[in-house]
């Protein structure tokens, strides 16, 4: 849902500041119970302050829908294109579809500021809480996209049901070998090394560092910051290198979808905190994540 007249930026704004507007300069957004959905130049820049927060925002595909249907079409197959001559008929691909569950799974959080900086026009509401919701949803949501049990929040790409497959198993954590990385890396399909890259936390990262081949040649190239040409990505919230654990995944993280059904929305609470001097800001969005396809995402796992 997008919102992008002047006229609602400046209402929400002066809703946030608690300057006053009626409820019909709100119509727009409004969903209800004193909730604004932010105005859409608002929502580009918060979106792009959460891929600095979350690793899953610059890798995973984002479908906006406002569907109720609790469901959606994505293609699994890789289509193919072809040269053909002039009057020749296109050549037709088979697309493989697969429907989707998703939910709508609620995210929120509350930020409480003095009253005197909120009605300061020298203070800059707009950074402040894009930078606070950002910082505190793409953390959130990047843990969920991870480690999400699909229990009122996002499937998780390490869920043992449907998150990504088992590449390799290594007997222990003192056990991995350079060998056992170039095993993970050929575990994933060539179709879908082409845009891999590896997602690991600083802990295995060290220890992938030290790797070397028998000629002394280290696995990893710290001078472009890849592991056999593809490039590392950091979560703090990947597993450390543990029994029972998958610590490294490899695979094309654009085959994990971020639904997202409604974008980040606002509620000012004025009189709870007005004891203390405080305006609440209490933002929530709703959205799911899914691995679509389970063989894009390989992972490392310690037996």
């Amino acid at each position: 849902m997008k919102i992008t007249t002047a006229h609602y930026n400046n209402a929400f704004w002066n809703t946030m500041r608690g300057k006053g507007e009626s409820k019909a300069e709100l119509n727009e957004g409004s969903v209800g119970g004193g909730d604004y959905i932010i105005p859409s130049d608002f929502n580009e820049k918060y979106l792009k302050t959460m891929e600095k927060e979350n690793v899953f925002r610059r890798l995973a595909t984002v479908v906006d829908t406002s569907s109720a249907e609790g469901k959606i079409h994505a293609v699994t197959s890789i289509g193919m294109s072809a040269w053909v001559s002039e009057m020749v008929a296109i050549p037709e691909s088979t697309d493989n579809f697969k429907q989707i569950p998703v939910d709508s799974y609620k995210l929120a959080s509350l930020s409480r500021i003095k009253e005197n900086f909120v009605s300061d026009y020298n203070f800059d509401i707009q950074s402040y809480l894009q930078n606070e919701f950002a910082r505190r949803f793409g953390r959130a949501e990047e843990n969920a996209f991870i480690n999400g049990d699909g229990i009122d929040e996002p499937t998780g790409i390490l869920n043992s049901t449907a998150g990504g497959e088992i590449g390799i198993t290594i007997d222990s954590p003192s056990s991995i070998t350079y060998d056992d990385i170039i095993r993970l890396y050929f575990s994933l399909d060539k179709e879908h090394r082409r845009n891999a890259v590896w997602l690991m936390n600083d802990e295995t990262a060290i220890t992938l560092r030290t790797l070397k081949d028998t000629n002394g040649n280290y696995l990893w190239n710290t001078s472009d910051n890849t592991i056999l040409g593809k490039a590392v990505e950091y979560s703090t919230y990947m597993p450390n290198m543990e029994s029972g654990t998958t610590p490294i995944a490899f695979g094309d993280f654009s085959y994990y979808w971020i639904i997202q059904r409604q974008p980040l929305t606002v509620k000012v609470l004025r009189e709870l905190y007005s004891i203390n001097n405080e305006v609440g800001f209490a933002g929530y969005e709703r959205l799911d994540g899914k691995l679509i396809l389970p063989e894009a995402i390989k992972l490392l796992k310690i037996a």
